[in-house]
């Protein structure tokens, strides 16, 4: 039994993306598609079947259908919000994509890559902040009047002894 289909271009890939049927992707196209992701360790593409992708020069629908395809084999991570595919690149793909576009370890994703203002911070020392007058400050006080451990360690005013009656729930009723 064949089937034929009728209409236009964009109803025939339609059918492909509702049917589950395989994709013929021009090897120029997915060569883009690869090089930007490991570019750049994530993706976008909006869930529309009939336009062009914003940043690769390709149709959004081969980009949807190459990264259904890394989904499944555990190359990417998927998440979806407001009518938009968000792909993140984890380890397997970065090692993939590598290999298939034969690029050098030197070369590692933006996600991967350490800021210049990450590197500075790292480097920094820690005694030219000023001290933190918060929880967990000099010598565990803080800055509100004393910190937990002075407070846990006072004891309490004679005739001051707490009482505890069970009036909460699931106390024994009389």
């Amino acid at each position: 039994y064949q089937r034929r289909v009728h209409g236009t271009l964009s109803e025939c890939l339609f059918f492909f993306v509702v049917c589950g049927c395989t994709m013929l992707i021009p090897k120029k196209n997915r060569e883009e598609i690869y090089q930007y992701l490991f570019k750049e360790g994530v993706l976008v593409a909006k869930k529309e079947y009939n336009c062009k992708h914003p940043q690769i020069d390709v149709p959004n629908l081969q980009v949807l259908q190459l990264m259904r395809s890394f989904t499944s084999r555990g190359f990417v991570k998927e998440q979806y919000a407001w009518r938009h595919f968000y792909y993140y690149l984890n380890n397997e793909g970065t090692e993939f994509l590598r290999e298939y576009l034969h690029l050098p370890p030197q070369i590692v994703p933006a996600t991967l890559k350490k800021t210049m203002r990450s590197v500075a911070q790292t480097q920094r020392s820690g005694d030219d902040r000023p001290p933190r007058m918060g929880r967990g400050g000099p010598a565990g006080g803080g800055g509100y009047g004393g910190g937990r451990d002075e407070y846990r360690k006072a004891a309490p005013a004679p005739g001051e002894q707490p009482q505890f009656r069970g009036a909460g729930r699931g106390a024994a009723q009389e």
